[in-house]
């Protein structure tokens, strides 16, 4: 099998995996990403070209063992190193594969680069229309059963439906990481929630939920600091709480698929709470992805897209 550095990089990270073999041997990570190229693009071309020669270095390869760097997620956004159009919903592997674009990039490396598509969707309302880039190929990485309902969390959470071919045909975005991070960094919150709690109370967590699909979600927040001035809950119970009504819009949105099976991969701290959520809010069955099969799903999905042929 052949040897690839895939580059898998989002809004605020950008990380590097040498797959030699079909196996992830080593790994780099860079708090560069889309965000910083808006500015300046050469944070991440820095990066690239250090993580590319650390790896190499580290293993004891040279640039021509490689045989390409696979790219996809942010790097291809509009103020990303290499902007390319989304594809349109529905797409799949294949669909994936035509999109790559190859090209060379010798002032990071002379090992051959490919860039791999995001996709939107289409339709007659905003409503109806939404883009990704980096969750396709994540997805094209994990041993799905389709058609199928994926729940991925993260800084941009998405549910993404597929059809019989494991083509995605419709996703819905939520800024949940996001509104975790700036409602506990930036608002009269901060002083309550610690999002370095490295586990939840699950009674907390379905009171936050049920608190907010009771009052919505604007008050339900304040009824978490509510919680630390008046009822000195500790810390995990109140990062439970908080936990629990910002993700209420997110399982409402699930529930209104109309599916009776989904699969949550993502980020573990998310995951696992949506779990808990739809097990004991819903009538679902949810299968949770495990943190081996999530840490190789984006090198395994850009490595079967670029390895693609018709059967």
């Amino acid at each position: 099998m052949a040897n690839y550095i895939t580059v898998d990089s989002g809004t605020t990270n950008t990380r590097l995996r040498l797959v030699c073999d079909g196996k992830i041997l080593d790994t780099v990570t860079f708090p560069v990403g889309a965000r910083v190229g808006a500015d300046d693009l050469r944070p991440i071309e820095e990066a690239l070209r250090h993580g590319i020669q650390q790896l190499l270095e580290r293993n004891a390869l040279t640039e021509d063992a490689i045989h390409r760097i696979l790219a996809s997620g942010m790097i291809t956004c509009e103020v990303g190193l290499h902007p390319l159009p989304h594809l349109v919903a529905p797409a799949g592997i294949r669909e994936l594969h035509a999109g790559m674009d190859e090209c060379h990039l010798p002032t990071i490396s002379p090992i051959p680069f490919v860039f791999l598509r995001g996709i939107r969707t289409e339709g007659d309302s905003i409503n109806d229309v939404d883009m990704m880039r980096g969750e396709e190929t994540e997805l094209m990485g994990l041993n799905g059963v389709h058609p199928c309902v994926y729940i991925l969390p993260g800084s941009h959470s998405k549910i993404v439906q597929t059809d019989a071919e494991g083509r995605i045909v419709s996703f819905r975005t939520s800024l949940t990481g996001e509104m975790l991070y700036a409602l506990s960094g930036y608002t009269i919150l901060k002083k309550s929630i610690d999002l370095s709690q490295d586990t939840f109370a699950l009674d907390d967590l379905l009171a936050g939920f049920d608190c907010c699909r009771a009052i919505g979600l604007n008050q339900a927040l304040f009824k978490a600091r509510i919680r630390d001035t008046l009822f000195q809950k500790s810390p995990c119970q109140l990062y439970s709480f908080f936990l629990g009504v910002v993700l209420a819009p997110e399982i409402e949105s699930i529930l209104a698929t109309k599916v009776t099976r989904v699969v949550i991969g993502g980020k573990k701290q998310l995951r696992e709470a949506i779990d808990a959520l739809l097990k004991h809010r819903s009538h679902l069955e949810a299968v949770c992805l495990s943190e081996e099969e999530i840490d190789a799903c984006v090198s395994r999905g850009a490595i079967r897209i670029f390895e693609f042929q018709e059967s």
